[in-house]
């Protein structure tokens, strides 16, 4: 069952996780869902993964895993805190689980042989983000890659993820720049500190490099800036309005 054939709720499959918990209130009493972040699985099968997500040894769940055909399985409810995201931070928030939506989407990743997202999965991604959104008030600059905000550990959803596909369908931001002499970067301490301005927290400053090219520039992981980078971040800064 995929979400390219069938409305989204019929393709919702109900797999609970115990692996959650309440959202912690603020200081108002209650706590607004306001972060999406999309990880991969990282593991050889999607069923290996679910697996892990329900087992209470593990201590780790998300609210939704995307399989490779599309298939989309609820683990926890939204309104619900899955452990998805861990140590990190992103802008102001460094309890990420406590705001966030947690989707993992299938693929072995890195260490398994990591590949391209199919299609199928994609869509299915798009419509599941789009579906979030009628729900909750996220800022396109808080939809972001589990190596956003924890770049010293992580890489997914790593390079091969299409977010440009996601952003022409109002997910998240994306910006593109003609590539430009490298005489045009800015310093190094210039772009940390609009690294700093978009969200990334205090990390190893290459890894964090790194992961906004994953994430906005990813024909280049390597960590050196260039003025490519640097027109697409301004260009990030401009259209997220920091």
């Amino acid at each position: 069952m995929s979400a390219g054939n069938k409305n989204l709720k019929d393709c919702i499959i109900a797999h609970p996780s115990p692996n959650c918990g309440d959202r912690p209130g603020d200081a108002k009493g209650d706590r607004k869902v306001d972060i999406l972040v999309l990880h991969y699985t990282g593991m050889q099968s999607g069923k290996a993964a679910l697996d892990r997500l329900c087992d209470p040894a593990a201590s780790v769940s998300s609210h939704y895993l995307v399989e490779e055909d599309g298939t989309i399985f609820q683990l926890v409810d939204e309104d619900k805190r899955a452990w998805h995201a861990g140590r990190g931070q992103w802008q102001e928030c460094d309890d990420v689980n406590s705001n966030s939506i947690g989707i993992e989407i299938v693929n072995p990743g890195h260490e398994f042989g990591y590949r391209a997202f199919p299609d199928l999965q994609i869509d299915a991604v798009i419509a599941l983000c789009r579906d979030i959104l009628t729900r909750h008030d996220i800022r396109p600059d808080r939809i972001i890659a589990h190596s956003d905000m924890a770049p010293d550990r992580k890489e997914d959803p790593g390079e091969l993820f299409p977010w440009d596909r996601l952003a022409a369908n109002d997910i998240g931001l994306w910006a593109s720049a003609e590539p430009t002499k490298d005489g045009d970067a800015c310093t190094e301490t210039e772009f940390d500190a609009m690294l700093d301005r978009l969200g990334y927290g205090p990390n190893d400053a290459l890894k964090r490099r790194i992961a906004f090219q994953r994430h906005w520039r990813p024909s280049d992981i390597s960590g050196k800036l260039d003025g490519e980078c640097t027109a697409i971040l301004r260009a990030l800064l401009a259209k997220a309005g920091r």
